[in-house]
């Protein structure tokens, strides 16, 4: 138990002084893509290899006996390339594997840990060329690690490696150095915006909750993250815990709260055993609890787990669920800053938020407001995903354009298909198409273009993706998620959603165009919180970008892409059709006709798309559209 922070700083001062002497560590990512992948089964493998090689072997960072010949195995968090996991680390080398399975871990043992040398065939290629280090590799030279800086290269589930890379100075230094004025001016001239998606600067926030006379205060981290397709939060949950709560801490001295809570969706169970694990020890060396290290100030945290309603996401539903009420938004004002958690005074940002304040505490203001832009300074993290070569967990400077993104973190499109769109901001977001791929990726340059950064996820669509699918699925998701508690939202999606079924379905009108337009007006305009004003986002964006599409599925009954089930047609290509009437044979609705030795062709009304005939003709005369 630290009693003081004489206590924390010699504690500090030894994690990093067993971390200096331990110099061989394989880092192996565990994180919830990796361990689908078999990261578990590499980790215990890995010791099982350096046990029948004899070498000691460290799982915790060994603060009292430094044994330099020791190997620290590290069971760490997201290191961002999914699309390679598992993913190991080598250091001091500097090599990363990709891809490795346990049936490696042998091989890497007694070629790198013992000999030192590189394993070619686990390194990962491109376009020819093998990269040993990890940071020669494309999908990480163009980025900049600032809140994922130590993801992937600490033990998640260590206090001690946190402490060894600094771990809870900035908290110390507000609880010592620097007066609370002091720091939340540091704050508002950062300009930390919220990286939750609305982009509300941090200080101004903060600054209304400090000055509320309300008493008790509480801080709320939204680690929700409901978006399709986005796990930054997560990755952060699971690769740096300790970072999240020092911000958490940080904001309860700040503001005047004594209790914090950390909302996390049931479906992430490996970030709710971290940050467990994470919020326990701390509490054993007295960093939680009662007169933090003798400063007077007492500070807890508690977890709540939610059940998956997207919903839940925004803020008053979120304090709501708490609460144990039914997670649906209440009208504002009052704000949350005024009227949040059990009706006080609340602090309410997401986990890549509050994982940012320690680092501008320690570094300054000026220091983070030289990254990113004038108006959005910083770096934001990136959900990749979708038709493209690299998907995984990226970290960028803001202003950062799609086209680097893409193309260059990326690696551009998958099996060489041609770029079409990517949908950004999830739900609550929009398409952009080429013509925006040298747009500023900030929270001005994307509200412009009528999208916005949300949370962060990027979902990239190529040329056979079908734009009305794509919105029909996102009205699909807000309409399930709608808590119903507005008609606009609950009835409104209902009406949407219906029409873009029937679109899809070869029933649509040429009225329903303007009706979607109007309904997407009505609906932002009217809905009660934030989630229903930007539900029809994915409709609008897609109608203002990709309208000939729709047109062609109301107007021809045709989907281009063939990704519509009830649009596809079966034809039979005139030129390349013998006549062999094996296709004749084979249908089961006998939707085929002709004479023997001619052309034959099929008859759209009966056809029912089983795509026998397909497979039948020995000719590949007939085609799918």
């Amino acid at each position: 138990m630290l009693k003081n922070r004489q206590d924390l700083i010699a504690l500090r001062s030894s994690c990093q002084e067993a971390a200096n002497v331990q110099t061989k560590k394989i880092k192996v990512c565990a994180g919830t893509g990796c361990i689908a992948s078999g990261a578990l089964e590499v980790l215990d493998s890995l010791k099982a290899a350096l046990k029948e090689k004899n070498i000691a072997c460290e799982v915790e960072l060994d603060i009292a006996a430094h044994n330099p010949d020791a190997v620290g195995i590290k069971e760490c968090g997201c290191h961002g390339f999914c699309e390679m996991g598992t993913l190991v680390r080598i250091e001091p080398q500097g090599y990363l594997y990709v891809k490795v399975k346990a049936e490696d871990c042998k091989e890497i043992v007694e070629e790198t840990v013992v000999k030192g040398a590189h394993v070619e065939r686990l390194a990962y290629k491109s376009n020819g060329t093998s990269f040993k280090l990890q940071e020669e590799i494309p999908f990480y030279k163009k980025q900049q690690r600032v809140v994922l800086e130590h993801c992937g290269h600490i033990d998640a589930n260590s206090i001690h490696e946190y402490l060894s890379i600094g771990g809870y100075a900035a908290f110390e230094k507000v609880l010592f150095d620097i007066d609370g004025d002091t720091a939340m001016e540091e704050l508002n001239v950062a300009n930390l915006r919220g990286r939750g998606g609305g982009g509300f600067p941090l200080g101004r926030k903060w600054t209304s909750v400090r000055r509320q006379k309300a008493t008790p205060k509480y801080v709320v981290c939204n680690g929700d993250e409901g978006d399709p397709g986005a796990f930054m939060d997560r990755s952060i949950m699971e690769g740096d815990p300790h970072l999240m709560l020092e911000g958490i801490m940080i904001a309860g001295m700040l503001c005047g709260a004594s209790e914090g809570y950390i909302y996390v969706r049931a479906e992430y169970p490996v970030a709710v055993k971290r940050l467990r694990n994470a919020i326990s020890q701390a509490k054993e060396l007295g960093l939680l609890g009662e007169n933090i290290l003798g400063s007077g100030f007492s500070f807890d945290i508690h977890i709540n787990r939610g059940a998956g309603a997207f919903v839940c996401g925004e803020g008053s539903a979120l304090t709501a669920s708490i609460e144990g009420k039914r997670g649906m938004p209440r009208t504002k004002p009052p704000r949350t800053v005024e009227q949040g958690l059990f009706g006080l005074p609340t602090v309410l940002n997401n986990v890549e938020t509050f994982a940012n304040v320690p680092i501008i505490i320690n570094k300054g203001a000026q220091w983070f407001r030289n990254i990113g832009t004038e108006s959005s300074p910083g770096t934001k993290a990136f959900a990749l995903t979708g038709n493209i070569t690299n998907t995984g967990l990226i970290e960028v400077p803001m202003g950062t354009t799609l086209r680097e993104v893409i193309f260059d973190i990326g690696g551009g499109m998958k099996d060489d298909t041609q770029f079409k769109a990517v949908q950004i901001g999830g739900p609550s977001g929009g398409c952009l198409t080429e013509k925006d791929l040298d747009l500023s990726l900030d929270f001005d340059s994307l509200t412009k273009a009528g999208a916005m950064i949300g949370s962060g996820g990027l979902v990239v669509m190529d040329h056979n993706t079908c734009m009305v699918g794509v919105a029909r699925f996102f009205m699909n998701f807000t309409q399930f998620e709608s808590c119903g508690k507005c008609v606009p939202c609950r009835e409104g999606t209902k009406r949407m959603l219906e029409i873009l079924d029937r679109i899809v379905s070869g029933e649509g009108k040429p009225e329903d165009i303007d009706m979607l337009y109007e309904l997407s007006d009505t609906i932002g305009n009217t809905s009660l919180c934030g989630l229903g004003k930007t539900a029809t986002s994915p409709v609008v964006s897609t109608l203002n970008s990709f309208r000939e599409e729709y047109e062609q599925h109301i107007n021809e009954k045709r989907c281009a892409t063939a990704s519509c089930e009830k649009l596809k047609r079966i034809l039979i290509v005139e030129e390349l059709c013998k006549g062999c009437t094996k296709c004749t044979k084979v249908c089961p609705v006998n939707a085929i006709s002709g004479k023997v030795k001619e052309p034959f062709v099929i008859d759209q009304s009966t056809c029912v798309k089983c795509g026998v005939c397909i497979d039948a003709c020995p000719f590949d005369a007939i085609k799918e559209e």
